[in-house]
């Protein structure tokens, strides 16, 4: 008999969706906990047809996993309509009754709740921020506590960055991973001393781990997976590549500069007559922020698949990240054909091999950028057999593969 484990995460995205799709081919899913689940013909579906519910298809889940879910959607409604009214004190970072915290908090009561009344749950899975009560609940029931930890350990966040900070005052507004209470920043301790096994995307997260003063679970490592790749599609982007004419490098995520943006703009400055820089993303209202976007080619926030087609059309995508947990768009570029400069502060080391299907530098270090940089100018004919490493690397491991080695590995914890 299968170990039936319930999977709980407030709004869902690409790996969880993965996680509940392995879980449901082992059957090993119990039961599944979200804020907001789209299924054809359900209200959510309803609402996704009228002008600005397009939300509501990002909630979407395959067919199988209705008769899994839970839903409680009462905070995360609130915190999408307030967004859309621009009420921001009601979304304010933690205190806000419909910010992202509320919400998580929300769920995490409601599925502790839950777990206390059932006796058929063998363990929980459940992510940062949203696993306290949860575990708890578990805990009395005698169920393991499967904690993911997406992004870096918080201690580790505070001190690589507030030495970047030292680096480039003039960006500091950028860092928002500063604005944590004390009373957050504890639940995150506490729920990690309630797990039992610690899944990680990367083996920089995992590395973050050594600033935790308490004796840890085992961690396991398991990058995530990539999308679908279309060989016809890489195939004509390879054709038109040119040899001749400006690097055509691109740039998506927040634009701050935890993700080594200044290092991007004093890279490009330098080999401006060689390269050019194209933007996607959210902005930060910072003065030098906005000067420097006067020299790059800006196009704001996309939506996924225009994002995707931006990747197609692109060279190079820069992610000289100082702290991430993995760093999606790497994948994403990458089953694009494009591919990555990535810092060793991300899932960079795991799924890039330098100059065979990417490029690594060094986190901070605008020098090492620089250097892989004019490496390509001085020899752009390794574009295109580093893009064909790029699209084997993402071909190679497809959401399936990440989906099957965690459950495999959950399967040896229980």
């Amino acid at each position: 008999m299968s170990n039936k484990i319930l999977l709980s995460h407030p709004t869902g995205n690409a790996n969880v969706r993965a996680v509940l799709a392995g879980l449901h081919s082992a059957e090993q899913l119990h039961s599944f906990h979200t804020s907001v689940a789209t299924y054809p013909n359900n209200i959510f579906d309803w609402m996704s047809r009228f002008p600005g519910g397009k939300e509501f298809l990002k909630r979407s889940y395959p067919p199988y996993a209705q008769c899994y879910t839970k839903q409680y959607p009462y905070k995360e409604l609130g915190r999408i309509l307030a967004g859309k009214l621009s009420l921001k004190d009601l979304t304010a970072h933690e205190l806000g009754k419909f910010s992202v915290d509320q919400v998580y908090h929300h769920i995490d009561r409601q599925v502790a709740n839950y777990i206390s009344r059932r006796s058929d749950i063998n363990a929980v899975y459940t992510y940062e921020d949203g696993a306290l009560a949860s575990f708890h609940a578990a805990k009395e029931k005698n169920a393991f506590c499967l904690y993911d930890l997406p992004t870096g350990y918080w201690k580790a966040n505070r001190i690589l960055l507030e030495q970047e900070i030292e680096r480039r005052p003039e960006w500091a507004d950028t860092f928002r991973g500063f604005k944590d209470s004390e009373e957050k920043l504890l639940r995150k301790d506490q729920e990690l001393v309630l797990a039992d096994t610690i899944y990680v995307a990367s083996s920089f997260t995992a590395d973050t781990l050594k600033y935790f003063k308490d004796e840890l679970p085992p961690v396991e490592i398991i990058p995530y997976g990539f999308p679908p790749v279309k060989l016809e599609h890489i195939e004509a982007k390879l054709k038109r590549l040119k040899l001749n004419g400006k690097i055509k490098l691109l740039f998506v995520g927040k634009l701050s500069q935890q993700k080594g943006l200044a290092d991007i703009f004093e890279v490009v400055k330098k080999y401006q007559n060689y390269v050019e820089l194209t933007l996607i993303g959210s902005l930060y209202d910072n003065k030098t922020l906005h000067e420097e976007l006067k020299s790059h080619n800006y196009l704001g926030t996309m939506s996924h698949p225009l994002v995707l087609e931006q990747m197609h059309m692109h060279d190079v995508l820069l992610f000289p990240s100082l702290f991430d947990g993995f760093g999606m768009v790497m994948s994403e570029a990458m089953s694009q054909g494009t591919p990555v400069i990535a810092s060793d502060r991300c899932a960079g080391p795991d799924i890039i091999r330098h100059g065979e299907n990417g490029w690594l530098m060094q986190a901070g270090n605008t020098e090492s950028l620089e250097q892989v940089v004019l490496s390509i100018i001085q020899n752009r004919e390794q574009i295109k057999d580093v893009s064909y490493g790029a699209t084997y690397t993402a071909m190679k491991r497809p959401w399936e593969s990440y989906a099957a080695e965690l459950t495999n590995t959950i399967r040896m914890h229980l």
